[in-house]
């Protein structure tokens, strides 16, 4: 599948190359300064961090999304989490100078790229806000109706962490509710 933002704006395609990557290889480290933007053609990919030694999955990137550390790539500051392939992961992988080039020839899609990180604020801001207001069968029960087919797709665990739980708590909350 090909992003949306890909399909609007061709040019993209033409800036980045196809890389393949075998399941649970490392995209971005923590910490490292990021140099490319990654659109998810086939695979899942999730953006996680190391928290008192606990590994804590905070967004998972499915086909036709596109996964970065903006502020990393924007600012040259380290990145606060690890990119990581779920899957056997298909990526057109497009270099921080490419896209920058691509930006500054092209206000149509600096303003898509503007909107997208929006749009990116407003998910990290819900997530923010449903971990501090609501209970963990409230979480459970929110990705369930934004993303039904989660569980078909990523590993149990990862979605866990992601709900603030553990497994054993996510298998008894999806044991109650089928």
């Amino acid at each position: 599948m090909i992003a949306p933002i890909v399909l609007k704006f061709p040019e993209l395609i033409h800036v980045g190359h196809v890389c393949n990557y075998k399941k649970k290889q490392t995209l971005l480290n923590e910490g490292d300064i990021c140099d490319s933007v990654f659109i998810i053609e086939k695979g899942c990919v999730r953006a996680w961090f190391n928290g008192d030694g606990h590994d804590v999955t905070f967004q998972f990137f499915f086909e036709g999304d596109i996964a970065t550390s903006f502020e990393s790539l924007k600012r040259g500051l380290p990145a606060l989490y690890n990119i990581e392939t779920i899957t056997d992961t298909r990526l057109r992988v497009i270099s921080k100078k490419a896209l920058l080039h691509l930006l500054n020839s092209n206000n149509n899609i600096q303003q898509a790229v503007d909107d997208f990180i929006s749009e990116r604020l407003y998910h990290y801001q819900a997530l923010f806000i449903s971990r501090i207001k609501n209970n963990p069968k409230q979480r459970y029960e929110e990705l369930l109706n934004l993303q039904p087919n989660i569980f078909d797709k990523v590993p149990h665990h990862y979605i866990a962490t992601y709900l603030g739980m553990t497994p054993v708590s996510l298998s008894r909350i999806r044991a109650k509710n089928r």
